[in-house]
């Protein structure tokens, strides 16, 4: 009988660890892709004045500013400053639309080590399954219209 011991031992060791399961699994977030858009009558790109970058970043929290999209656009983005950054050599600004219901602006800027200023940023509503991206080409700042979900993973 004693011989039997230790191999039952390990069998029912064996069985237990076999059907006992640490962790649950985690369930996947498939993308919404009926999210309703909210940048259907404007164009996919919109051209963007560094002038009106320089003056976006530079307006001071809770003030309002508005700015047309592209320079004979019959369309604006009109909002409030709501956070405002300031490092050496990096600023950044959110604000939040007034007429784009849920949509925020972020925009930030940075000094390179040669003294140029580059900006980065984006319009983005969580609700909604488009967003402009800004992005610099050939030395101009584009407005590039995207789909929600090339950016956001869930």
């Amino acid at each position: 009988m004693k011989y039997l011991l230790l191999p039952g031992t390990c069998l029912i060791a064996l069985f237990i660890s076999v059907s006992v399961s640490a962790q649950t699994p985690v369930p996947v977030n498939e993308p919404d892709q009926k999210k309703p858009k909210l940048f259907t009558e404007l164009p996919d790109k919109i051209p963007v004045d560094i002038t009106v970058l320089q003056t976006l970043i530079n307006t001071e929290t809770g003030k309002a500013v508005s700015f047309r999209f592209g320079a004979n656009a019959s369309k604006s983005f009109t909002g409030q400053v709501v956070s405002k950054t300031e490092d050496q050599s990096i600023r950044s600004v959110v604000i939040r639309s007034g007429n784009y219901n849920g949509a925020t602006l972020t925009l930030s800027s940075s000094t390179q080590p040669n003294g140029t200023v580059k900006f980065t940023g984006r319009i983005i509503s969580f609700q909604h399954g488009d967003l402009y991206e800004l992005q610099n080409q050939n030395d101009q700042y584009i407005l590039v219209k995207k789909n929600f979900y090339d950016l956001i993973n869930e």
